[in-house]
């Protein structure tokens, strides 16, 4: 990719910077060739060229952040801070203002564990399989909660509010305590961190006075350097509850059966109903069965499913803990679905000393979920858009119904899930695509801007976004004239007055780059 420069940013201007980044971070740590820019493209994106980065920094230390922030200032160049760079779907590693320097924080991979009370802190660069081997290595008793794509960064997935298996897969609730870099350069530490070496900066949340913890996920307030992480001890048993469910309808009933269960806390973890596609696009390609334009039609449908046995709508459910507490547990789940169906779920067990099998709802870090890049053929990617709802089957069915109607309108294959929190559902959409079908991806943007509009008109917001919809998603917050937005922004420019942080990052402009909001 050819040099792009952000708004306002003479090439003189950055090539100073770059020279100034370098002794920071050393010469071979700033990368400004065009394989380097290269790899900092979003292969994902619609248009790659959208989101190209000028050059990248890759600092080792929080002390080598602050002075590459320094620099930054100086010479008011914009930064793009990354953990790994691996938010597939969402923007991997590229910036949101074009012509941005990509703050690489993967190097930075320390990992410190307080083995009696199960909690790790560490820096961006900790990826979800570092952490694992970190756990083996020292045999300690607790278990990661990895999403689906285990290459990306520990903190950076709490910090985008990312999902994993297990009781501890709401990654962002377990974050206690930050190391932060604002963009001044200055470094402080949230919570009870702002207490020179206190014993309690990842035990205790809130600290005194505000809580600045949720204040730096999702935003560009500062460059989180350490975040404290609460582990899941290792349970002494696990029962898997499994059930395939035949009827695109069944969504419904399965909500509201599993919906009560979530709030009186007999499921903690966060189980999630997926469509058929969901484990077919891993399984398999669509030209194996189908070679049309246009959404798969009922019939192949069924032939997927006939040979993979899979239902409409498929939902696992996990127990964890005390064998005895377990055991009552699914008995109360069983009921709970014999209400409503004559099908009986598939339950499996496992008891400390047995062998583990290698999947997420054991703590295993995996990958395999990206397979479904490939559905279409060619240079496949896939971009998401996730309503939040009301945790009821009523909600639920009328969601997917019209999501469903806009999918075939768009001519594009279903591929839903209704992740189910303790008072809500994440409603999971995945737009799957072939990059190298002009056709196909002509419709990709209008197809999500649907989306978009029709869940607005609910009422429903989407938690989280691809770069090129950050704007878009951010004035669907409209309460009050975008209240919302306006604090932000004046938070904003009072801790970046150059706006050199992420600009734009989750529909936050600075003053400086206001005029480029969408």
């Amino acid at each position: 990719m050819k040099l792009a420069l952000p708004p306002g940013v003479s090439a003189s201007q950055l090539d100073r910077a770059l020279k100034a980044f370098a002794k920071v971070v050393g010469d071979e740590w700033v990368l400004s060739t065009d394989l380097d820019r290269d790899t900092y493209l979003d292969h994902f994106a619609v248009d790659e060229a959208a989101h190209a980065a000028a050059a990248a920094v890759v600092p080792l230390t929080a002390e080598q952040v602050q002075g590459v922030l320094r620099v930054a200032n100086e010479f008011k160049i914009p930064l793009w801070p990354i953990s790994r760079g691996k938010n597939f779907g969402y923007g991997g590693a590229a910036p949101r203002l074009k012509g941005s320097v990509v703050l690489d924080l993967s190097r930075m991979k320390k990992i410190e564990f307080d083995a009696q009370n199960g909690v790790a802190l560490v820096e961006p660069g900790v990826g979800f399989y570092d952490l694992y081997d970190y756990l083996q290595q020292h045999k300690l008793p607790y278990w990661t909660s990895t999403p689906g794509n285990s290459w990306g960064s520990v903190m950076g997935n709490a910090l985008d509010r990312g999902v994993g298996y297990t009781t501890y897969g709401d990654h962002t609730s377990k974050i206690c305590g930050m190391e932060v870099v604002l963009p001044s350069g200055e470094l402080m530490r949230t919570g009870m961190g702002a207490m020179s070496q206190s014993d309690t900066w990842n035990l205790y949340r809130y600290g005194f006075g505000p809580a600045w913890d949720q204040m730096f996920v999702q935003s560009n307030f500062g460059v989180v350097t350490k975040m404290g992480l609460w582990l899941m001890p290792a349970p002494e048993s696990m029962i898997g509850l499994d059930i395939e469910m035949e009827n695109a309808d069944d969504l419904g009933w399965a909500v509201d059966v599993i919906a009560p269960l979530r709030r009186e806390g007999v499921l903690q973890h966060t189980p999630s109903l997926g469509s058929w596609l969901r484990g077919a696009a891993v399984l398999t390609t669509r030209k194996e069965w189908y070679d049309k334009p246009g959404a798969l039609p009922d019939d192949v449908i069924a032939a997927i499913r006939k040979k993979f046995g899979i239902g409409w709508w498929s939902a696992s459910l996990r127990l964890y803990g005390y064998e005895e507490v377990n055991e009552a547990s699914a008995k109360v789940i069983q009921r709970a679905f014999a209400r409503r169906t004559s099908q009986p779920l598939k339950i499996t067990h496992w008891k400390q000393g047995q062998p583990l099998e290698p999947t997420p709802f054991q703590g295993f870090p995996v990958t395999f979920p990206l397979q479904n890049a490939a559905w279409h053929g060619g240079r496949g990617g896939h971009l998401g858009y996730s309503p939040i709802l009301p945790s009821t089957g009523a909600h639920a069915l009328d969601q997917f119904r019209r999501t469903y109607d806009l999918y075939r309108k768009f001519g594009m294959d279903y591929h839903g899930s209704f992740t189910m929190g303790e008072r809500n559902i994440v409603n999971v959409n995945q737009i799957l695509f072939n990059k190298d079908d002009p056709e196909m991806m002509g419709r990709v943007k209008g197809f999500f801007e649907a989306l978009v509009s029709d869940a607005t008109a609910k009422r429903y917001g989407e938690y989280r976004t691809h770069l090129d919809y950050m704007d878009l998603v951010a004035g669907t917050y409209d309460f009050n004239g975008h209240a919302l937005r306006k604090a932000n922004e004046t938070i904003k420019d009072a801790l970046d007055p150059n706006g050199i942080l992420a600009p734009g990052k989750s529909g936050i402009w600075p003053r400086r780059y206001r005029s480029e909001r969408q």
